[in-house]
């Protein structure tokens, strides 16, 4: 279990780095979108399609990092009367699992999506639309393991599950 809080420790960190660089060439890319549109009567066709795919992917990859940091239902949602008890596990169970069944919905589906997508080019920026969907199954893998470390707390009844729980 200590590997494994490692590798999830360290995908933490190169998504957290991911995500604070897409956001930065967003917002510049948007800044200069606006200055350009407004001094030069012209809007360069790559830069809205760069800033609509950077957001599509930090909004895939945070929503895994809020299943790192138990942003989660499991933690959020139970009843401040049965945090700590039999029952407030087994409300974490019920949820983990319901996440498993949409997390493996939006794996299969963007696999799909991926697939189906590989032959459409962006019309401004000219790369397959597969690139752009790829987020959706890479980041699911990413939340299953967040998922899986979670449920093993659960599970373990770990001290650490129990404090994410009575917060």
């Amino acid at each position: 279990m200590v590997m494994y809080e490692k590798l999830l420790k360290a995908v933490r960190s190169v998504l957290y780095v991911f995500s604070v660089t897409a956001m930065s060439i967003m917002l510049i890319t948007i800044f200069c979108q606006v200055i350009t549109r407004y001094w030069f009567n012209y809007t360069p066709e790559w830069s809205e399609e760069l800033a609509r795919f950077l957001f599509v992917w930090v909004v895939f990859l945070g929503s895994a990092l809020i299943m790192g940091d138990a942003g989660h239902l499991a933690v959020q949602f139970i009843p401040d009367m049965l945090k700590g008890t039999k029952a407030g596990k087994v409300v974490a169970i019920i949820i983990n699992i319901a996440s498993y069944v949409f997390i493996g919905i939006l794996f299969l589906k963007g696999l799909e999506m991926t697939s189906i997508m590989t032959f459409q080019l962006s019309p401004g920026m000219n790369i397959p639309m597969s690139y752009i969907y790829f987020v959706i199954p890479f980041s699911s893998i990413l939340m299953l393991l967040y998922l899986i470390k979670s449920s093993i707390e659960i599970i373990r009844g770990s001290s650490d599950h129990e404090e994410k729980l009575i917060d």
